[in-house]
């Protein structure tokens, strides 16, 4: 085995600490487990609040809820085995790199379903397809010992800088972060997450231009869990209304009357 160079070997031990799940800082469901796996559909982003320091840094520097990204592919891994532990989750982990893992892991996390619109039958195969082959492939441990002073401490900086800081590491293609991994799967097909639109004037003779918009990728380490909340091309779904909600049958716990 090729021995851990001392850059990597601090990135494992920054990433096994500040990965740490901080029970008292835990957060409340979104919905039922079971409420939320029947609302999944295969190409849904899902996204996580953690309770980690790390996810504190992420969310700190995006100024978001969301400190993690995952992508739903359905029974692509172990087929369509009902099993609670089928692996249907592929994310980017930064002690176990990619990996695919089953939904219960985030059973008790605040969740939000993002959901591509229009995609067909052959890019959504792609876009899971993109996803499982790079199944484990290494967390860009270089980016965790870039980020490590605002992991341990969160210092003022500028807004205007903080999604720079998240685009910091090794730039090798085998190795990739959370939310760059989800986004270079739907780039592979070309579907947008939130591209920088240059609105301009088509030229034309004889009169005014026809205004036209330009879509530029955006670097995928530029990326973060939030961008797919914001994205206008995700429908964000939520498992309550989608199953025919009525607020008038909702259970209200009764209180007595102070007098």
């Amino acid at each position: 085995m090729k021995p851990m160079g001392p850059l990597r070997w601090v990135g494992a031990r920054l990433a096994r600490y500040l990965s740490r799940e901080r029970p008292a800082l835990a957060t409340v469901a979104t919905s039922r487990p079971e409420l939320l796996q029947a609302t999944l559909r295969p190409g849904d982003v899902l996204l996580v609040e953690g309770t980690s320091r790390f996810s504190s840094a992420i969310k700190y520097l995006t100024q978001s809820t969301w400190s993690h990204a995952a992508l739903f592919v359905g029974d692509a891994i172990d087929g369509d085995s009902l099993s609670s532990e089928r692996r249907c989750l592929v994310e980017a982990d930064v002690n176990e790199g990619v990996r695919a893992v089953p939904l219960g892991l985030y059973a008790l996390h605040h969740t939000r379903i993002c959901r591509p619109v229009g995609l067909d039958a052959g890019d959504l195969d792609a876009v899971i397809g993109y996803m499982t082959s790079r199944i484990g492939d290494q967390y860009d441990l270089r980016n965790i010992v870039d980020l490590a002073r605002y992991l341990i401490t969160t210092p003022p900086v500028p807004e205007r800088m903080r999604r720079h800081m998240l685009a910091l590491g090794s730039g090798d293609p085998t190795r990739a972060i959370c939310s760059s991994l989800v986004a270079q799967a739907f780039q592979s097909i070309s579907y947008p997450v939130l591209p920088e639109v240059e609105v301009r004037e088509r030229e034309q003779s004889g009169g005014p231009g026809r205004i036209e918009e330009i879509h530029h990728t955006r670097h995928h380490t530029l990326f973060a869990p939030r961008d797919f909340d914001v994205s206008p091309y995700f429908e964000i779904v939520k498992p309550r209304l989608v199953q025919a909600f009525d607020y008038r049958q909702l259970n209200w716990a009764r209180t007595e009357s102070a007098g």
